[in-house]
């Protein structure tokens, strides 16, 4: 059996959010690299697999056989930044001279899904000196393949040389899943085919629960995790619907009503009561674009007086006696006319009168204006008494 340590280089630059893979290239490397890890563990039990990020070149973790290690630190990835193809080359090399198993043989697994920026003689200069190192690459090119294809070529061939095969170039186009177009590539089955076990034909992700079901559940929550990113990013990029369309949504079914129409409504028909209460509380309120300049002093005298009025009536206490309803009556009307009689005495005080028109501001009690207003009042309230004189001659008769 081939001993390995691998170091595995992950893209997290922005272009990683390009949605040419589903459900993004950046989860689609997710699923990739879970897959292939798995699968350098299974070949051997002694292998050990690393992380690093080629955008901010970080060794996430080192060298390990903790798949599990590897796929926490995975999900902490996000897109940042631009790839530094180079000097991630030379950290995973670095991490592969500090492997504690010093008979296994040293492997990168790059994910490139971002443009290169190095020029290829760079790359084949970098290709020539792992080769010395007796360092094996895997590359798996996608998202920008047009552009690297070329390039990673010439990388790889300066690494196997004339004779030499254990590196490897795979070139995905976007469409099908990254894990999947993995599956039967050399990257994860091997030279000697020895992750042909990774091939669980008819399971779900490739993957038989049954043999390692460690895989298959991190394979179900990671497609997990992603429709609920998929629903969440439909959700925030899905427009509004205008007014007219939530109109017709509510009025639609057949001409029913849905539920949201429905609560409306009883809370319309709750508010109905109030507002009829409000309508019969609300007092009567005169034209005063009718009124005179006369007949409106005389009528916010005549509510100045009637709220005073008012005030000391609700001031006395009310009979708290239920036997005595009838004496409460009697006394209720005996006040309301000594009440009364005390308003119509105080509207036929002259000297009252003057004292309240006085301390008014802006308003001259000696204008003409006034004095009428105060003469109208005296001659309604002097036929009230006379009415009520008549009124008592009767009954007394």
């Amino acid at each position: 059996m081939v001993l390995e340590s691998t170091i595995v280089c992950v893209d997290n630059s922005d272009y990683m959010r390009n949605g040419d893979f589903v459900p993004t290239r950046l989860q689609a490397q997710h699923d990739a690299v879970n897959l292939v890890c798995h699968s350098k563990t299974r070949a051997n039990p002694e292998n050990n697999v690393g992380l690093l990020t080629m955008s901010s070149v970080e060794v996430l973790a080192t060298l390990t056989t903790d798949v599990g290690r590897i796929l926490s630190k995975l999900h902490t990835v996000q897109p940042k930044g631009d790839i530094k193809f180079g000097t991630a080359l030379k950290v995973a090399h670095l991490s592969l001279k500090h492997r504690q198993g010093r008979n296994h043989k040293m492997r990168i697994v790059l994910f490139v899904g971002s443009p290169i920026i190095e020029d290829e003689k760079d790359l084949v200069k970098m290709a020539k000196k792992l080769k010395k190192e007796k360092v094996n690459m895997d590359i798996i090119n996608f998202g920008e393949e047009g552009f690297n294809t070329e390039k990673l070529t010439a990388m790889v061939n300066a690494l196997n040389g004339k004779d030499g095969t254990g590196s490897h170039l795979v070139t995905i186009p976007p469409g099908p899943m990254l894990s999947e177009a993995l599956m039967n590539s050399p990257v994860v089955v091997g030279e000697d085919g020895s992750g042909a076990a990774m091939q669980a034909v008819g399971f779900e992700f490739g993957v038989d629960p049954n043999e390692d079901p460690e895989l298959a559940l991190a394979s179900t929550v990671s497609m997990e995790e992603q429709r609920a990113r998929q629903e969440d990013e439909a959700k925030k990029t899905a427009p509004a619907p205008e007014e007219g369309q939530v109109q017709n949504m509510e009025t639609s079914g057949g001409g029913g009503t849905t539920d949201e129409a429905m609560l409306e409504q009883a809370l319309a028909m709750s508010m109905q009561p109030d507002a009829m209460e409000e309508q019969t509380t609300t007092p009567s309120v005169p034209d005063f674009g009718s009124m005179s300049e006369e007949e409106q002093i005389a009528y916010a005298m005549q509510m100045s007086l009637a709220n005073s009025a008012a005030n000391t009536t609700a001031n006395t206490p009310a009979p708290m006696d239920v036997d005595d309803e009838a004496k409460a009556g009697a006394a209720e009307q005996e006040e309301k006319k000594s009440t009364d009689e005390d308003y119509s005495e105080v509207m036929n005080d002259p000297e009252f009168l003057q004292n309240v028109l006085e301390n008014l501001p802006g308003v001259d009690p000696h204008s003409e204006t006034i004095q009428n207003a105060m003469s109208s009042i005296m001659q309604k309230d002097s036929g009230k008494k006379e009415d009520g004189k008549k009124d008592k001659d009767k009954d007394s008769k």
